[in-house]
């Protein structure tokens, strides 16, 4: 069971069930951290060297990236070399009081070193595991290296994201990663109810999840409009096709807004805000298909409403007509919005960043369940700080079995 945490009224969903993380980078990382900020105690294991490589990411100063200490939130960190024989007893004997194992080595991998469902599950027959990889435990493809990258081209995404005259373009964060991260969520918990529940058990719980699958279930009709329709989606910009009016739009104090009005009751509100109630009024305008033949008339004529205007003014007035539309934001303009701050979506919390504590904002946690909330109880550990504490109050390693683990971690690190 997890360690107690007080939480006023509050009552954390996933209290009482533990997690044990064996993955790095972003999609089981990602998925991990959802249970811990539930509640679920979330034990991850990594590398004595360097640990979890995204420590290293996008870091410009210190020690740990931030985009470490978001993602390993509310996470205990131990080091182990999980292919010595003290790091596979040790995670084995974790595995038996786990509840979910997430993990998102290349497939073969675990099992190499001893680690494979059949061994884990031989230890705890109840265990949920979520396995992540780049194409899944199955197929031709199953045993090729994957990041979310070479996913999202592989899915279709990465081919119709971009401008139409220059070579593919992408998201500017994981998502890949992190939608797959999602679904390995979603599909442990699914197993979970089903034995609260009482239903069949029967054999290996696994979740099997591919980086390109997730990607793929994103696409919508990508396929089925190929198939009906002859239709080979292209990159359109910010625009999407057969969606009018839609994209960004320059405001008069240089910023942007992006602005939604192509259902058929929000374009007649649209363009009465703009000032054309006769386009609102327009029989012929009244399907998305006669909307995107007139595509660079109505896009005209709300870029020059935008440029006339501040994008505070933009949105006050879209806002009174029931028009979605939304600035385009900068990391500055997120932190000191007063809707994330009033929803809980920036978080403050003191990081040694290098040698003196510092006040800094972080993302909340979604979603919101009142009553229920999500929390984060501290952002990312240091490396290893949760080793010797996990392996003598889970694993039952005493001292000498600790100390020997940690010296099998340093020769892996001199090797």
């Amino acid at each position: 069971m997890t360690e107690s945490i007080d939480t006023g009224e509050n009552t954390l969903p996933l209290q009482g069930i533990r997690v044990l993380e064996l993955g790095s980078f972003i999609a089981a990382p990602f998925a991990a951290r959802i249970f811990g900020d539930f509640g679920a105690e979330v034990i991850k294991v990594e590398r004595p060297l360097g640990g979890d490589e995204l420590r290293d990411w996008r870091k410009t100063r210190g020690d740990t990236s931030m985009l470490f200490r978001t993602m390993g939130r509310n996470k205990k960190s131990v080091a182990l070399d999980l292919r010595s024989e003290l790091g596979r007893e040790a995670v084995l004997k974790m595995a038996a009081g786990a509840d979910v194992v997430i993990e998102n080595f290349r497939p073969g991998t675990l099992e190499k070193w001893g680690l494979g469902p059949d061994e884990l599950m031989a230890q705890n027959p109840d265990l949920v595991m979520v396995r992540i990889s780049g194409y899944g435990q199955t197929g031709p493809y199953n045993d090729r290296a994957g990041f979310g990258s070479s996913a999202e081209s592989f899915a279709g995404l990465r081919y119709i994201t971009g401008e139409p005259d220059r070579p593919a373009g992408r998201a500017a964060a994981s998502l890949g990663d992190t939608v797959a991260g999602l679904y390995g969520v979603i599909g442990a918990l699914m197993l979970m109810v089903q034995k609260a529940r009482g239903g069949d058990t029967r054999g290996q719980q696994v979740v099997d999840v591919a980086l390109y699958e997730g990607v793929f279930s994103l696409l919508e009709s990508l396929v089925p409009d190929y198939d009906a329709y002859g239709m080979v989606r292209q990159r359109t910009g910010g625009r999407l096709p057969g969606v009018v009016p839609t994209g960004s739009y320059a405001t008069g104090d240089g910023l942007e807004v992006v602005i939604g009005g192509n259902s058929n009751s929000v374009f007649k509100r649209l363009m009465r805000a703009v000032g054309r109630p006769d386009l609102a009024e327009d029989e012929s305008l009244t399907t998305t298909e006669a909307r995107g033949a007139r595509e660079e008339e109505l896009n005209g004529i709300i870029s020059a409403w935008t440029e006339g205007r501040s994008l505070q003014e933009v949105l006050e007035v879209l806002s009174e007509e029931g028009v979605p539309a939304g600035p385009v934001y900068d990391a500055p303009s997120i932190a000191q919005d007063e809707h994330y701050i009033a929803r809980g979506m920036i978080e403050t919390h003191e990081v040694v960043v290098e040698d003196e504590p510092e006040l800094i904002r972080f993302p909340g946690v979604v979603p919101k369940i009142p009553g229920h909330e999500g929390r984060v109880a501290w952002v990312g550990p240091n490396l290893g700080e949760h080793t010797e504490e996990v392996l003598r109050e889970i694993a039952g390693f005493d001292g000498d079995q600790i100390a020997a683990a940690s010296a099998a971690g340093a020769e892996a690190v001199r090797s």
